[in-house]
């Protein structure tokens, strides 16, 4: 059975459905959490280090959907860019549940929950910084030159920090970390991702 012949722009109101439907599981988890803690601030002692991440990662996750848009002008679709765009979406989700699970309740609080799973969440993390390279790639020469050199500074730069996140559990630096990648987003969003004209 031949399949209709559908446009680009189709195909991705197509698949941005399946997106939204991860996105929207990631931010629930976030906002659960947060919640959760609001209500029961005396439950489990909290890490700002923690929360600075489930900020970055809200953050993120309206940018991740903000930023696919350009998607819309992709000329050819495959099976491959759906199915990598899927496992992108699901590696944010990931990083939200490692941040916020169900229970912590083998910890201390969340401090020690989040430095004894850091391995996994800076793994994880280290992954959506090559999920982003092979994203912009996608999206072609003119996309990703938009960005200029700061691009190429800026994966190696967070692929460095997450390989340092996973060996060391100096909070000092978990604190500039996540700072750094607080400030950086909105910086990024505000230089780069204003409008999508």
């Amino acid at each position: 059975m031949a399949i209709p012949s559908v446009t680009s722009p189709e195909i991705f109101q197509h698949v941005r459905i399946i997106m939204g439907m991860v996105l929207g599981l990631s931010m629930t988890r976030l906002l659960n959490g947060l919640v959760r803690i609001i209500q029961h601030p005396g439950q489990t002692r909290i890490y700002p280090v923690h929360i600075g991440w489930v900020l970055t990662l809200l953050l993120t996750l309206v940018h991740f959907w903000w930023w696919e848009f350009w998607l819309i002008g992709l000329p050819t679709w495959t099976f491959q860019v759906y199915l990598f765009l899927i496992l992108y979406a699901i590696s944010l989700f990931f990083l939200s549940a490692f941040l916020l699970p169900d229970s912590i309740s083998d910890y201390t609080g969340y401090e020690d929950f989040f430095i004894s799973r850091r391995k996994w969440f800076f793994g994880f993390f280290g992954l959506t910084i090559i999920f982003d390279l092979i994203d912009t790639l996608i999206k072609g020469h003119a996309h990703l030159a938009m960005f200029g050199g700061e691009y190429w500074f800026r994966v190696p730069l967070y692929l460095v920090l997450c390989g340092t996140a996973i060996y060391s559990a100096n909070r000092l630096f978990h604190k500039a970390f996540v700072t750094f990648a607080l400030l950086y987003e909105v910086t990024y969003i505000v230089r780069f991702f204003d409008t999508l004209n």
